[in-house]
């Protein structure tokens, strides 16, 4: 781990205070990115959308985080890994904020599930296109999204995708969605108040050199159970097929194996 203004922390060594308004109201920017042979992918465009979060949330975003980044990977010692990056806005009215960097291990089951394909349900979302819902900001305020895949997992599915109230598609509690029906594939529009995902940009980048074309806008449910091949995208599970949503089954198809093919090859191309 390595903090701002002081460097590379033991990781069992406290960093914030108890009065961090991160801690006393989930007030906080935060991405993460993954790790190819030692180098974190995308870093600058992580960075971009963090700025835009701290801005969203009143908080002065500092230089420095690439150097911070590169002391915590330096001290981890890890080349494939997930790195973390933290903005608070400091103690309660100080108006110091506090800059992390934390690496840590890759998900121990990530490659098994993406072998075997995950299994998502629908949840109700919420309408996040007014700016004071945040929609967009990657925020540590992650309580609804760490439920809703708690209730994933009671359910017996792997992941939830949120809907609206009308019944749209918006985007899972950390993933994008994406369908496939022919060549085209469909994936929710940044208009919807969900988040710009850089893997999802990758993959925007990737589709029509891999022979796909890509849509976005409001689609309902209905649309991605009628699919021919659904999967989610992240910067840590990066192109995870889904086989079943609400009970449905889902073939596996060709997009989600020839998009997470491109985004390692673009990985390796920029190490």
């Amino acid at each position: 781990m390595a903090v701002g203004g002081r460097g590379p922390v033991p990781v069992d060594e406290p960093v914030l205070l108890a009065d961090d308004e991160a801690l006393l109201r989930g007030r906080a920017a935060f991405e993460t990115a993954r790790v190819y042979g030692g180098r974190p992918f995308r870093l600058e465009e992580h960075l971009a959308r963090m700025r835009a979060s701290a801005g969203r949330l009143g908080i002065a975003f500092p230089d420095g985080f690439e150097e911070l980044a590169a002391q915590a990977l330096a001290a981890a010692g890890e080349p494939e890994a997930m790195l973390r990056l933290y903005l608070t806005p400091g103690r309660e009215g100080a108006d110091a904020p506090v800059a992390l960097a934390l690496v840590s291990s890759l998900p121990a089951d990530l490659e098994a599930r993406r072998s075997r394909g995950i299994s998502l349900i629908s949840l109700l979302g919420v309408r996040a296109e007014a700016p004071w819902l945040l929609g967009g900001v990657k925020s540590t305020s992650y309580a609804v999204n760490m439920a809703a895949e708690a209730e994933a997992r009671r359910r017996g599915a792997d992941d939830a995708v949120f809907v609206r109230d009308d019944g749209v598609v918006l985007e899972g509690p950390v993933t994008n969605v994406w369908w496939r029906r022919g060549d085209t594939l469909f994936t929710p529009a940044v208009g919807l108040g969900i988040l710009a995902g850089v893997t999802r940009a990758v993959l925007l980048e990737a589709a029509p050199a891999s022979g796909f074309e890509v849509v976005e806008g409001a689609f309902p449910l209905s649309d991605l159970l009628e699919a021919e091949e659904a999967f989610t995208s992240s910067s840590v599970r990066e192109v995870m097929p889904a086989v079943e949503v609400d009970g449905i089954h889902l073939a596996r198809g060709p997009a989600a194996a020839t998009l997470q093919t491109a985004l390692r090859r673009q990985a390796g191309e920029e190490m």
